[in-house]
């Protein structure tokens, strides 16, 4: 306060140099930003200075997000830049400017003379202060260009069901069947029609993720090559998974052809005269009444480890279990969409890893031998 004692306030705060130094750091940001960005604009161009199939990913990979990133960073930085330089002349000519109220004060000889002065150094004050708030929310606006947001939990959520289709139809399946599987203790018939949708899901996933070529090569290159990396654990949880998952649906669908094609071959045989239609009605419902049974008998066979550890308890406990071991695969399932965390990752691998090889693997095996007892001729 002592270099305006006479105005009593200083009406134009800053410090021009910093400005102009800060402005200076942003337009070298920027210069290297285009620089970065036209390199970026290069490799991702089809040069014959790289080839191949690698060069094919690395161009695919970069030309997704990196150059628009790049090319809005340039553009904000560059604007900050222009702005600030403006903003130093600016504060320059405003603080020349107080300097000369500062005199006029100091040299005041009369109260009105005095207050003449401070009037026009408080319209300064209210002028510099309202182009202050003009250059900060233009900084702003810049800014907020510079790095892309990160997308809110549901939009994080719907990019990764988006850029993994088949992994998303493990984990509905797998959280429908945790919660079928709770539902099945209140109400079976309806825990059961929700296992078999997700049974259904199982199923999709499972052809899904054998039909795409980086999920092959995770599995492939760990028994070909000894790649025994993140990637060869979680596809091989994935895979077990998937496929335990399809037992109750196919199931269902065999048990039910088998009945079906039965009854409607009865009914045809029943009536000489009659046509193929004839068997349609009685087929359909042997198919339904046969599909339903055996999706329930299956629901109800117990991995043989769990039987076996569990062999003096109750009914009532083992069905307990049975949800507890579903909903850990539920929980798992939900944390593959959660923010990336390695350790989280490898921890969620290693739980659907363990139940895949204690309990749904050997699960599957029990009931793929009792639908099988079941469809034998």
């Amino acid at each position: 306060m002592a270099d305006h004692a006479a105005l009593g306030f200083d009406p134009a705060p800053g410090n021009p140099a910093a400005v102009l130094a800060l402005a200076k750091k942003l337009s070298a940001s920027a210069t290297s930003l285009g620089e970065a960005s036209r390199v970026v604009k290069d490799l991702v161009s089809h040069s014959s200075a790289w080839q191949g199939e690698a060069a094919t990913a690395f161009r695919a990979s970069l030309s997704r997000d990196l150059p628009r990133y790049l090319g809005s960073a340039h553009t904000s930085l560059a604007e900050a830049a222009r702005r600030l330089t403006g903003w130093h002349d600016t504060l320059v000519a405003h603080r020349e400017l107080a300097a000369r109220y500062e005199s006029q004060a100091a040299a005041a000889k009369t109260e009105e003379a005095l207050t003449d002065v401070r009037r026009l150094a408080q319209e300064l004050a209210t002028e510099h202060a309202a182009a202050a708030r003009r250059v900060a929310q233009t900084l702003n606006a810049a800014t907020d260009k510079l790095a892309p947001k990160e997308p809110g939990l549901l939009a994080s959520i719907w990019n990764k069901i988006v850029e993994d289709p088949a992994d998303a139809l493990s984990n509905a399946s797998a959280i429908l069947g945790a919660i079928g599987a709770g539902v099945a203790l209140l109400c079976p018939p309806a825990g059961l029609a929700i296992m078999l949708v997700g049974s259904g899901l199982s199923l999709a996933a499972l052809v899904m993720h054998t039909s795409d070529p980086k999920f092959r090569k995770s599995l492939t290159d760990g028994f070909t090559k000894g790649q025994f990396d993140a990637d060869f654990w979680k596809s091989g949880a994935t895979l077990i998974g998937d496929a335990a998952g399809t037992v109750p649906g196919l199931a269902a669908v065999a048990s039910g052809a088998k009945a079906g094609t039965a009854a409607a071959r009865a009914a045809i045989a029943a009536a000489p005269e009659g046509s193929a239609l004839t068997g349609l009605a009685p087929g359909a419902t042997a198919f339904r009444h046969a599909a339903w049974t055996s999706a329930d008998d299956v629901r109800q066979v117990e991995s043989p480890l769990t039987g076996w550890a569990l062999r003096t308890s109750t009914q009532e406990t083992r069905d307990r279990v049975g949800v507890g071991v579903a909903a850990t695969g539920a929980v798992t399932a939900g944390l593959d969409y959660a923010p990336d965390n390695e350790a989280r990752e490898h921890s969620a691998t290693a739980v659907d890893g363990t139940r895949g090889v204690l309990e749904d693997a050997p699960s599957a095996i029990k009931k793929t031998g009792h639908v099988w007892s079941v469809l034998r001729p």
